[in-house]
């Protein structure tokens, strides 16, 4: 054995328990190979399952399977992606299927990770958090029989009494926050339990943030609503436009409230490079809680959502419905509404498909149905123009393309309200023979060729706000797990744990002989610097004796001691 190794075992021994347990880190089994039999295996599988090295890899592990969940479609997301993914990729999709890359987050692989680092985190935490508590509940070890071998160290000799140090190094040690008691010719002290503190506070939270990632994700309900100015909401399933929610929710669960969009208001920049882009979305709306609440006035802003219980409305879209009527040949009124129209660009050029699906007859008393594809400028350009040279209101023109027949709506298969299915419809045909397009100004009318009838575009052009509602019970949890995963995880790395013995008892030749010693969990400048600190304040209640040639100004390490 080398001097080195000998000197660190000679050093354990002059410790003993005064270097023990400075850290509630179990300590690692130093056998390789599980005990026989199947108690041992699961003996040995459970302390491997709850180290913190296996904790932190399946902490990376889940972390890496997150990954595909954002960079793939997700069927829980948006399914028509999903499906737009598939026809596209033939070949990878069936792989992705097996693999479940699809449906990510409620695979069993994912899940199967998920399980193992929630238990892996409570089985290092438990058996570490009685050990704390059981610290708490002692006192700091006794001082070990060789302070001269500890890191820190300083000495020297006064004529105060024994007794009379040992009091005033306990008086000096409590004022510091010490928790420091007398322990035979010495007193112990021991401060830091706060870095243990965070230390547990930090791998708890992560528990906190699992159940509440996985509460949120079982219970959550996300539902999306467009609404054009003076209409109403009730949080009610069949209100949603697009609801999707976890394997756990029940209709039940959701909120009760509803709202009115009262209007809506855009701002943007009208001059310099940043033209067009937009100051301010305000959606000003009434609301109630539940069925009898009073009614309450709230503005809706971007990132400034409707909270009502667990709840939140948020503004997530918006654009314009220009107010349309449709009069058949006799001059009827068989369609009036104001059309939600979806924005193409940042101008906000929109498009979209205006359904008269019932009370319209042709000229010759036939009854069909109309479709009139709808293209909204909000600030025409003139000319060829096909696009909105600004996001306001500022020269408005509507371009509509009207067709007649049979719209599809009656066969049972779902269809976009955004689009035309044009297979069995005929357009309208202008003096040319050409597909009839005519560009309206508000106000304005066109007339359907053979006194089919006419298409109005009203004066008033509303705005419509898309809304997102969101339910998502564990949100508060994960935002005070992921606080107090922050503070426990600065505490543990800036605190550091030490212990500090003064030891006062006669020397041969009668006079006291005082030793001062420190340790901290690690190597570290602070521990000398603050015994250096210490025994400068206690060597001026007990001063040196005038034989004595020790320095004491500062704290010297051991001699022997590592560096």
């Amino acid at each position: 054995m080398s001097d080195t190794e000998t000197d660190k075992s000679r050093d354990q021994e002059g410790l003993g328990a005064a270097g023990s347990q400075l850290s509630t880190a179990p300590q690692e089994d130093t056998a390789t190979q599980p005990g026989l039999g199947v108690i041992g295996w699961a003996r040995w599988f459970w302390r491997q399952l709850t180290s913190m090295r296996v904790a932190l890899l399946l902490l990376l592990l889940l972390s890496l399977g997150a990954i595909p969940g954002s960079l793939i479609p997700q069927t829980g997301a948006d399914a028509s992606k999903v499906e737009a993914f598939r026809a596209t990729h033939t070949t990878l999709a069936p792989v992705y299927d097996k693999l479940g890359l699809f449906h990510v987050y409620s695979s069993v692989w994912f899940s199967a990770i998920y399980i193992l680092l929630f238990v892996s985190l409570i089985g290092c935490i438990v058996p570490r958090t009685w050990q704390f508590v059981g610290q708490l509940r002692g006192r700091p070890p006794g001082a070990p029989r060789r302070l001269d071998r500890l890191p820190a160290y300083t000495t020297w000799r006064t004529t105060a009494e024994p007794e009379q140090v040992r009091e005033a190094a306990l008086a000096l040690l409590k004022k510091r926050r010490f928790r420091a008691h007398t322990a035979g010719d010495a007193v112990a002290a021991e401060k830091g339990y706060v870095r243990e503190l965070g230390n547990l506070a930090f791998h708890i939270s992560l528990i906190v943030l699992l159940v509440a990632f996985a509460s949120g994700q079982l219970f959550k309900s996300d539902g999306t609503k467009l609404m054009v100015e003076g209409d109403g909401f009730s949080n009610a399933l069949p209100m949603y436009d697009d609801f999707k929610s976890g394997s756990l929710f029940h209709n039940d669960d959701l909120v009760p409230f509803s709202f009115d969009l009262l209007d809506f208001k855009g701002t943007y920049e009208l001059t310099g490079p940043s033209r067009g882009t937009p100051r301010t979305f305000e959606a000003k709306v009434d609301y109630s809680e539940g069925a009898y609440g009073r009614t309450r006035s709230k503005l809706v802003q971007v990132n400034e959502p409707l909270k009502i219980d667990d709840a939140k409305v948020y503004l997530v879209s918006h654009g314009y419905a220009p107010v349309i009527t449709v009069r058949d040949s006799k001059g009827e009124v068989v369609y009036q509404d104001a059309v939600p129209l979806l924005p193409l660009d940042g101008n906000v050029t929109s498009q979209g498909v205006v359904k008269v699906m019932d009370g319209y007859h042709d000229a010759k008393g036939k009854r069909e149905q109309l479709g009139i594809r709808a293209f909204f400028l909000p600030t025409y350009g003139g000319g060829a123009s096909v696009l909105s040279q600004f996001p306001a209101l500022l020269n408005p023109v509507l371009n509509l393309e009207p067709y007649h027949g049979d719209l599809g709506v009656d066969s049972g298969l779902p269809q976009s309200v955004y689009q035309l299915d044009k297979k069995h419809m005929k357009g309208f045909k202008d003096a040319q023979g050409k597909q009839l397009r005519v560009n309206l100004k508000p106000g304005q009318t066109m007339k359907l060729p053979g006194g089919a009838g006419t298409v109005t575009f009203g004066k008033d052009v509303k705005e419509w706000a898309g809304f997102q509602i969101v339910q998502e019970p564990g949100g508060a949890w994960a935002l005070g797990g992921a606080l107090t995963a922050i503070l426990g995880l600065a505490a543990s790395l800036f605190i550091q744990r030490r212990r500090v013995w003064v030891r006062a008892v006669p020397g041969a030749d009668g006079v006291t002989v005082v030793e001062m010693g420190g340790l901290g969990r690690s190597e570290s400048a602070k521990v000398p610097e603050e015994l250096g600190d210490l025994a400068g304040i206690l060597y001026d209640q007990a001063p040196g004796a005038p034989d004595t040639h020790e320095d004491t100004s500062r704290a010297v390490p051991a001699e022997g001691a590592e560096k």
